[in-house]
């Protein structure tokens, strides 16, 4: 490598470990702690590349992107931090940084991309600012809870990896949108990112049209868990012989592949495959404090696209958390769309939530913190006595599976009678695919009757 490269981070060990490594590859380096010093060599003309830190003493460096491009057009800039969030992923991209790390990085793939940063120019023009402001309103990273944060740290960690992903979550929870954020801020960004179902792939030649249509991109596999053998086969040699140009796969699932696995649902093969890393996308329920964020953020995004501008009142927020949304993100989009357009007055009742909404009273028990008891509680009471029963003794192996398969077959029989029978009706109340309801009408043998609904 031949150049200069502007090397700013607080930590000392960094300073020292980038400055032999710059060194010994032959760049000439200038490191500091301090983000005034940094400004000061880019405003001298000092520099072909900029390594920064985001969170610095003196100032956070995603903030003096802009000043760098306005002082010097084309320096490129490459952001390592250590808040490990997708959000400063985003953040760097929207500051048209030339890269993002995280931290930890691995030191040899950092060298590599500074290595093209100095040999070519800057990357291509962003996309006007009208497209960059509408940008994050694509993104289904809204929220602020441990386990969103959680989210944010693994995606930023898988995201210039080339490791499968497997990502799993709740029908509506946003499992694409993921998979796409994770594809949109990797090094494939710039290269196609394409999704197959199982019917895409049922027949011969579906692997190579796939494959031509993907060109080293992201092969996004939706709902793998539903997919037949046959096709899961035709996967794994997709896989195994990909063509010249490899692509990244990645795939989603509603279902307990590890559990399909066992029971021969799912052929191990492809599920070893895939799950070089396995992301989780929580369901509302486990992320209710973000409800209040999330209505917030899709009504201010009605607003600007011409809607009046819209509240909830106190009562009608409560009622929203308390709500089950089986549906997830998805659904309380939609349902707030819907509440954005009917509410008569700028301030949503809860009146107008419930008539969207309608009532829940077998769901708030275990949601709302009723003195009722809680489902959970319920259940850890009946498990207790079960192992009491043995004794000193423990329960025959495969538990997980049979207790599973006892709340199972119950919750289906009774949301399949709630339905008349419709298999359409009970999978979208259950939230859950319907090929998957099949699968487990088929697994656990329950009787399904269609009958006129009497109301």
């Amino acid at each position: 490598m031949d150049g200069t490269v502007l090397v700013a981070d607080d930590d000392r060990t960094i300073r020292t470990v980038l400055t032999q490594a710059l060194t010994r590859a032959g760049c000439k380096v200038h490191a500091t702690s301090s983000l005034t010093t940094l400004m000061r060599w880019v405003a001298e003309g000092k520099g072909d590349v900029v390594i920064s830190d985001v969170v610095m003493p003196d100032g956070n460096g995603l903030e003096m992107l802009p000043k760098i491009a306005q002082d010097r057009p084309g320096l490129p800039v490459i952001v390592i931090s250590a808040q490990n969030t997708i959000m400063t992923a985003i953040q760097a991209a929207e500051a048209e940084a030339y890269d993002y790390l995280p931290k930890p990085f691995d030191l040899p793939d950092l060298m590599k991309r500074t290595a093209r940063a100095l040999e070519q120019k800057r990357r291509a023009p962003a996309a006007p600012q009208e497209e960059s402001e509408d940008r994050p309103e694509e993104l289904p990273l809204v929220g602020r809870t441990p386990v969103m944060q959680a989210l944010y740290r693994l995606v930023a960690r898988v995201m210039n990896t080339d490791l499968p992903v497997m990502i799993s979550g709740e029908s509506g929870t946003g499992k694409s949108l993921i998979a796409r954020a994770i594809h949109d801020f990797s090094d494939r960004r710039t290269l196609p990112f394409v999704t197959v179902t199982g019917a895409e792939l049922r027949d011969l030649e579906g692997p190579a049209r796939v494959m031509a249509r993907v060109r080293g991109g992201t092969l996004l596999i939706d709902e793998v868990g539903d997919i037949e053998e046959e096709i899961q086969a035709r996967i794994v040699r997709m896989m195994d012989a990909p063509s010249d140009h490899v692509p990244r796969f990645m795939a989603t699932s509603q279902t307990d592949l590890a559990g399909a696995m066992e029971n021969g649902r799912v052929r191990q093969d492809l599920y070893y495959r895939l799950s070089g890393a396995t992301v989780h996308v929580p369901s509302l329920r486990e992320r209710v404090d973000d409800i209040p964020l999330l209505a917030e953020h899709f009504l201010a995004r009605e607003e600007r696209d011409g809607a009046s501008k819209r509240w909830l009142s106190a009562e009608a927020l409560e009622l929203v958390r308390r709500y089950s949304w089986p549906g997830n993100v998805r659904q309380l989009e939609n349902a707030v769309r819907r509440l954005g357009l009917t509410s008569r007055a700028s301030e949503i009742t809860r009146a107008e939530v419930e008539a969207v909404l309608g009532s829940q009273p077998e769901v708030e028990p275990v949601l709302g913190g009723s003195d009722k008891e809680k489902l959970s509680t319920s259940v850890a009471r009946h498990l207790r006595r079960y192992f009491d029963l043995h004794g000193n003794m423990l329960p025959a192996p495969g538990l997980y599976q049979r207790i599973l398969r006892e709340v199972e077959a119950p919750l289906i029989e009774i949301a399949l009678d709630a339905t008349a029978g419709n298999q359409a009706k009970c999978a979208d109340l259950l939230g859950i695919n319907r090929n998957t309801l099949r699968k487990k009408i088929t697994d656990l043998d329950i009787q399904v009757t269609r009958r006129r609904k009497l109301m």
